[in-house]
C-alpha cells in the first residue's frame, strides 16, 4: 500500500471545509468537536488529614509487579480518591528517576480534577506523591517530557475564560516546580521534546485538537515561553508527536478534513530563527478509526486509544524509521484490535496495517488504549488493555503486551501482564478511566504508566518491562549502547 501524500501549500482547502473522504459506518472517524475538558464542579479541599488509607499493595501477575503510584506516606492506598490519564518522565541521565503524572480527583463525588504527581528515585519500587501541581486549580490531560539533560516538563490543560495549557518543569528530578508558563494550547494536546544533537535540541514541540486553525507551537527556550501557535495540515486530532533523528518534527493524529490518519512533517520547525511550517502532509490507512464515546465499551465517556507515533533512533538497520500505532475498528465484527503501521522513507509511503493482537479476528473482544514507545536498540514496545479472555463482556480487561525486533513486521506473543480490573469502577463523576497510558522505553527496557482499578477505584501503577533477549542488527538487547536516547 502506499499512502496519498499531500503536499502542504496553503490554508485555502482547510478554510473552504473539504469534507472527509467517504467512508463506511464502521470506519467513520469519531467527532473531535464535542470533546473538552471544562470545570463542572467546584473545588472541594481534601486535605491529608482527613484521607482514608487503606493497605499498601503491590499487584504482581506473571511476574510481572504493579506499584501503585498515587499513595500517601509509607506507600498506603488513599480510598475514594481517583487517578488517572497518566504520562511518564524517566532521567536519561539515572533511570532510577521518574516523575508521573495524572488527573487527580480527590474525591469520586466531584468532577473537579488537579495536576497529580508521583516521584521515586528507586527506579519505581516506591513512589512518593508530594501533592498536586497548582492546588485548587482545574487541570486535566497531563503530557511529561524531559530533555537530554534530565529536566522534566508537564504540560497541564486548563480553563479560565477558555481551554489553554500551561507548563511546569523541574531541574532535580520532582522535588521542585517552577510556577506555571502560558503555552497556548487547547484540548487533547501532546508535547514531545528534541533530544538528539542536533539545532533543535531542547526544543518542545505542542500540538492539540483542532478547536482553531492553528494548532502548532514551540518552545526553543526551554519553556520559559512559548511561540504564537502555527498552523498544521490536516489538523491531526487525539495524537502524538516524535522528532526523528534528523531533527524533523512529526505529528500524527485523526485527519479533520480526509478520511484516515494525518501524519504531517515540519523540517524547519528544528531551525529556531524559522517560522515553523509543514512540508509534507500524509494520509494513511491504518485498516480503521481509533474510536471514542461508545457505549457500552470499556470507556464509554472517552478516548479508547489515541494515534501514537515514534521514530527509530538505534543507529542500526531501522536508524530513523517511522512507526504508528493505534486502537481502531477494523472492518467487520471486532469493536477495537491494535494495528501498526511502519514508514522507511520519512513518511512518505507507509507499509499496509499489521496487526498486533494475537487472538483470533473477527472476536468480541476490546484491544483499547494501544501505546507504542520505541527501545534505543530499535526493539518496539506495545501495550494494551485487553478484553479477549471475558467473552461476552465488554468491559474486565488486563495489560497485555507484545514486542517486535524486526521493525514491526512480526510480533512477538502476547503476554499478560497484570491481573483482571473492571474499568468501569470508580468513576468519578464521569464514565471514563481518562483517555491514553503512556510508555518510555530505554536501555533498561520499558517504563509504564497506566490506570487501573484493582483496589476497586481507579489508581495509577508504574510497571516495568525487561528489554526482550533478542539480537537486533548484530546487537543484543542489554548490551551497553553509544546511540543516542530514543525520542519517542
Amino acid at each position: 500500500m502506499t499512502s496519498r501524500s499531500l503536499i502542504y501549500m496553503a490554508l485555502i482547502p482547510l478554510m473552504c471545509g473539504l469534507s472527509p473522504s467517504p467512508a463506511t459506518a464502521q470506519e467513520q472517524a469519531p467527532d473531535h468537536t464535542v470533546y473538552s475538558e471544562v470545570p463542572d464542579d467546584p473545588f472541594t479541599p481534601a486535605p491529608p488529614s482527613k484521607m482514608q488509607l487503606g493497605e499498601v499493595r503491590t499487584w504482581t501477575h506473571n511476574g510481572h509487579i504493579s506499584v501503585q503510584v498515587n499513595v500517601a506516606a509509607g506507600g498506603a492506598n488513599i480510598i475514594d480518591d481517583a487517578a488517572n490519564e497518566p504520562s511518564i518522565a524517566v532521567d536519561p541521565n539515572d533511570p532510577n528517576i521518574i516523575n508521573i503524572g495524572w488527573r487527580q480527583f480527590d474525591t469520586i463525588t466531584s468532577n473537579f480534577r488537579q495536576a497529580g504527581l508521583g516521584v521515586t528515585t528507586d527506579g519505581g519500587q516506591t513512589w512518593s506523591f508530594p501533592g498536586v501541581l497548582d492546588p485548587g486549580v482545574f487541570r486535566s490531560d497531563p503530557v511529561l517530557d524531559f530533555d537530554i539533560d534530565g529536566n522534566f516538563y508537564y504540560n497541564s490543560l486548563t480553563y479560565d475564560t477558555d481551554l489553554r495549557c500551561d507548563v511546569f518543569k523541574t531541574t532535580d528530578g520532582g522535588a521542585n516546580w517552577s510556577a506555571p508558563v502560558f503555552a497556548y494550547g487547547s484540548d487533547k494536546q501532546w508535547m514531545s521534546i528534541d533530544r538528539t544533537d542536533g539545532q533543535g535540541q531542547g526544543h518542545i514541540y505542542q500540538h492539540w485538537s483542532p478547536f482553531t486553525l492553528t494548532t502548532f507551537n514551540r518552545s526553543i527556550d526551554g519553556a520559559a515561553s512559548f511561540e504564537a501557535p502555527v498552523a498544521l495540515p490536516e489538523e491531526p486530532y487525539w495524537g502524538t508527536t516524535t522528532v526523528t533523528p534528523d531533527g524533523a518534527v512529526f505529528v500524527a493524529g485523526l485527519a479533520s478534513w480526509s478520511s484516515g490518519i494525518a501524519v504531517a512533517r515540519s523540517s524547519n520547525a528544528q531551525n529556531a530563527s524559522a517560522t515553523p511550517t509543514f512540508d509534507q502532509v500524509v494520509i494513511v490507512d491504518l485498516g480503521g478509526f481509533p474510536q471514542a464515546f461508545e457505549d457500552p465499551s470499556p470507556n464509554p465517556g472517552g478516548l479508547l486509544g489515541q494515534v501514537w507515533i515514534a521514530a527509530d533512533h538505534s543507529g542500526g538497520a531501522g536508524h530513523g524509521n517511522l512507526y504508528l500505532l493505534a486502537s481502531v475498528n477494523p472492518e467487520g465484527s471486532d469493536p477495537l484490535d491494535v494495528h501498526f503501521s511502519r514508514s522507511t522513507d520519512n513518511g512518505a509511503t507507509w507499509s499496509n496495517p499489521v496487526r498486533v493482537n494475537d487472538d483470533p479476528a473477527g472476536t468480541d473482544a476490546w484491544q483499547w488504549f494501544g501505546t507504542m514507545s520505541v527501545a534505543p536498540d530499535g526493539h518496539i514496545d506495545v501495550v494494551w488493555n485487553d478484553t479477549r479472555d471475558y467473552p461476552g463482556d465488554s468491559f474486565t480487561s488486563e495489560l497485555t503486551y507484545a514486542y517486535s525486533t524486526d521493525f514491526g513486521v512480526t510480533w512477538s506473543a502476547n503476554e499478560v501482564l497484570s491481573p483482571t480490573f473492571n474499568p468501569h469502577l470508580g468513576w468519578p463523576q464521569q464514565n471514563k478511566i481518562g483517555d491514553y497510558y503512556d510508555m518510555v522505553s530505554d536501555e533498561t527496557g520499558a517504563h509504564l504508566a497506566y490506570s487501573a482499578t484493582f483496589n476497586g477505584e481507579q489508581d495509577v501503577y508504574y510497571l516495568h518491562l525487561d528489554a526482550p533477549s533478542v539480537f537486533i542488527d548484530g546487537f543484543e538487547s542489554g548490551d551497553t549502547f553509544a546511540w543516542s536516547f530514543a525520542t519517542p
